[in-house]
């Protein structure tokens, strides 16, 4: 039985704002902005990502958390994710995974099976990955000290993205799918949080057989709890029909703890 924990601040806390940032490319610094007379005017040649933040108002240096949306993109719902992760005691950064194709946010599952099918999944790790360099220009987040945690598309991006970038100290996937090829998993550093809905017929069963047979093989740190009675994202309050809100309580507090273990003592 989980015990249920008192975050270290409260929604009051939380200080909220928006970041637009290029992406694959050093990011500008508060100095860079200001030596250069045609920053505002110039016209980027890189994609620029539009991303929400979220961070305790409390004067400190915090770990960073990259949250990653699902399929129907930078919901409502993600945005309360963020501010309830930051209550936490991290900087939170929410990208629109969606920003090359227009930003979209949907309720609509065909609509958003197609937004998917339109990623590119370089171009959504290189996005993910400058939002870790974002981070390391906030004075109030800690350089190099950072998670993922995502759903669904997210959850599964979020799995590909810790087998990509070596310095991740925690990654966690609600409902995602195994990298594919299953080798990427070699690369897999930090440890993994996973959890399993056991009627998802999106992240199927074998995803799941797969993910285990490669963390056993390759030697990887994977904690994963599978729910037996929850259908795919179950922690949407927007799917009624999936939405299960002692299965997500569970699963958030396994989460609380899990990012509280891998930042310890950093």
């Amino acid at each position: 039985m989980t015990t249920a924990q008192t975050a270290p601040f409260t929604l009051e806390q939380v200080g909220t704002g928006t970041a637009r940032f290029p992406s694959g490319v050093p990011i500008p610094t508060h100095t860079d902005q200001m030596v250069d007379p045609y920053f505002k005017t110039r016209m980027p040649k890189e994609h620029q990502i539009d991303s929400l933040l979220f961070w305790p108002q409390e004067k400190g240096i915090y770990p960073g958390v990259v949250l990653l949306h699902d399929w129907w993109g930078l919901t409502g719902q993600m945005k309360d994710l963020g501010a309830r992760l930051a209550c936490e005691g991290y900087v939170v950064i929410i990208p629109n995974l969606y920003g090359r194709v227009g930003g979209m946010v949907t309720a609509n599952d065909d609509v958003a099976a197609a937004l998917l099918e339109r990623q590119n999944d370089v171009n959504v790790i290189t996005d993910i990955n400058s939002c870790c360099e974002y981070l390391n220009t906030r004075n109030f987040a800690k350089r190099n000290i950072h998670g993922v945690v995502g759903y669904g598309m997210g959850g599964s991006y979020a799995l590909r993205f810790a087998c990509h970038r070596r310095r991740l100290r925690a990654a966690v996937s609600y409902y995602g799918k195994m990298v594919q090829p299953r080798e990427l998993m070699k690369d897999l550093f930090s440890p993994l949080l996973y959890h399993q809905a056991g009627k998802d017929i999106w992240a199927t069963n074998e995803d799941l057989e797969q993910l285990c047979a490669a963390a056993a093989e390759y030697g990887k740190q994977a904690e994963i709890h599978t729910y037996p009675d929850a259908s795919h994202a179950f922690c949407n309050e927007m799917k009624p029909a999936a939405y299960r809100a002692d299965t997500t309580a569970l699963a958030w507090e396994r989460t609380a703890t899990f990012l509280k273990t891998c930042f310890q003592g950093t």
